[in-house]
């Protein structure tokens, strides 16, 4: 049985992914997130004109860009309870990165610009979630910002999710006019002024009551009747909330404001910690292939879903980040290692906040654990107290980009073979060797990632690259590898670093016409 420190630990873990699509804000919510934790004092937002940087953005070409480029995890405390916030790319050339951070998330916030609304990306993010069974929060952001109406965006978001929206608070007004969002629970007007840092330090907040004078008095008696007559259309034609329709993800309780200004920032965390789960149980896989349900307050049991190259180049070491599933952890912990079947020792943990470490005694179900490891860990591993099972295995998506690299002199070839190993175990990019012999090739879901690759060898390894693209468009493994297999004159058969046959196409009508001839098999997109 379960010791009650164990249970309370757990109780108050709140593990969640942020996702949106490109530029909806999502980095720069999680930076206000550790601002209101107190984890930082100012702010640092992406590309500002003073120079400062986001916390969550540590890689060199994330800072240049603007952009996130990689998963980052961190870990905090707020309001007496325990933050694990998984920082996600918005990019689609890293959705298979966010589908796999996705994995270790218990609940997910999407982050929606109020001025564009539901976006092709934030679609295919949250048909990943609705997959996965994770319930989601929405916060609407940029209402300083010229945007659409709220009801509209409302309603594009149940019609283009298929879930229902609650509204939690309503904005008022927009643009230069947004003077605030209404708490509709305390039926309170929340009016924030902006702060001398633009944003950089919380936002100072007057609660003024719907009903009262002073509501009508602040905002003129035009805006007020207006907020008014839109609240009761909420109160009778809005969706109620429920909060096991909420963690069956059927319903998405949303929140308007601006993560650039703080407007609306702290009512909504404080919401979200109330209502987003705390670690449930996962499904695992026994030796003898039977699934079982492991709870988080069973014994110690975590698996890898992200390997991190040269976060300290001091050391050139790589860190595996482990979400806990159940049970407790301690330094130095003996447990199983499942794929190399042996018993590990788990030294140097750590806690992780963008490139920041600190050494960690103990952590608990929910939490993420960074390990400093070269070769022990793949993505995927699973380690546990008594072994015996693992958890569900993540799968590699289909590359959609190929190409050959090598370094531009022969001289750095053994600091290019280093780099590839290290940067390949991340997972963002595959390699693969052709049947017939030949070069290696790399692949990718899209081209950025191959631009990254290139930036960090050489940023980070000193080595200047060749990149030859390859005209190949799609692929497939094979699922019976056992049968003959008679490829296209046009496509390429190849072995992944796990061994297992590949088909490279040039196109998709190849890649239907291989199939078509080769009836006996199956042609799978992810392995």
């Amino acid at each position: 049985m379960a010791s009650p420190e164990l249970v309370r630990e757990i109780e108050r873990r709140r593990t969640f992914a942020i996702i949106s699509h490109p530029d909806a804000g999502k980095t720069t919510l999680t930076e206000k997130l550790l601002l209101y934790s107190g984890l930082i004092q100012s702010a640092g937002l992406v590309k500002n004109r003073k120079g400062r940087k986001a916390t969550s953005d540590w890689m060199g070409m994330e800072q240049e860009r603007g952009i996130s480029i990689t998963s980052s995890a961190m870990q905090f405390p707020y309001k007496g309870q325990m933050i694990n916030v998984l920082d996600t790319p918005g990019h689609q050339d890293f959705s298979e990165d966010t589908y796999r951070t996705l994995t270790a998330a218990d609940s997910a916030i999407m982050v929606l610009d109020a001025g564009k609304g539901v976006e092709v990306q934030t679609r295919k993010l949250f048909e990943v979630c609705r997959l996965r069974g994770i319930p989601i929060l929405t916060f609407i952001n940029k209402l300083d910002m010229p945007g659409r109406d709220p009801l509209d965006l409302l309603t594009e978001l149940e019609e283009a999710l298929g879930v229902q929206a609650c509204a939690f608070n309503w904005p008022v007004g927009s643009g230069r006019d947004f003077r605030g969002v209404v708490d509709r629970r305390a039926n309170e007007l929340q009016l924030f002024t902006k702060t001398a840092a633009a944003g950089a330090k919380k936002s100072k907040v007057e609660r003024i009551p719907v009903e009262s004078d002073e509501f009508e008095e602040r905002l003129g008696s035009q805006l007020a009747d207006k907020v008014r007559g839109e609240l009761e259309l909420l109160d009778v034609a809005g969706n109620r909330f429920d909060q096991d329709q909420f963690l069956a993800g059927k319903v998405t309780p949303s929140f308007f404001g601006s993560a650039l200004t703080n407007f609306g920032l702290e009512p909504f965390f404080d919401a979200f910690v109330e209502m987003a789960p705390s670690p449930y149980a996962r499904e695992v896989t026994n030796d003898d292939e039977s699934t079982v349900m492991v709870e988080p307050t069973e014994e110690f049991s975590a698996f890898v879903f992200k390997i991190q190259a040269n976060m300290d180049r001091r050391h050139r070491d790589c860190i595996a980040f482990l979400r806990i599933c159940s049970g407790a952890f301690e330094a130095d912990k003996r447990v199983h290692h499942h794929r190399l079947g042996k018993m590990v020792r788990l030294s140097r943990p750590h806690s992780v906040v963008a490139k920041t470490r600190d050494a960690l005694d103990e952590a608990f179900a929910g939490d993420v654990v960074g390990l400093i490891s070269r070769d022990m860990f793949h993505i995927g591993d699973t380690i546990s107290s008594g072994g015996g099972f693992r958890h569900k295995a993540l799968p590699m998506f289909q590359p959609e980009l190929f190409a050959r690299i090598s370094p531009t002199s022969t001289s750095l070839r053994k600091r290019f073979d280093k780099g590839m190993r290290n940067l390949i175990a991340e997972g963002a990019i595959q390699r693969f060797t052709p049947e017939s012999g030949g070069e290696t090739l790399i692949g990718a879901v899209g081209r950025l990632q191959l631009e990254v690759l290139q930036y960090r060898l050489d940023d980070e390894y000193g080595v200047e690259t060749h990149l030859t693209y390859l005209p190949y468009q799609c692929s497939a493994w094979l699922a019976n590898e056992e049968l003959p297999f008679k490829p296209l004159s046009t496509s390429l058969m190849t072995r992944d670093d796990r061994g297992r046959i590949v088909v490279l196409f040039q196109s998709d009508w190849d890649k239907r016409a291989a199939a078509k001839l080769n009836p006996e098999h199956t042609l799978l997109d992810f392995a």
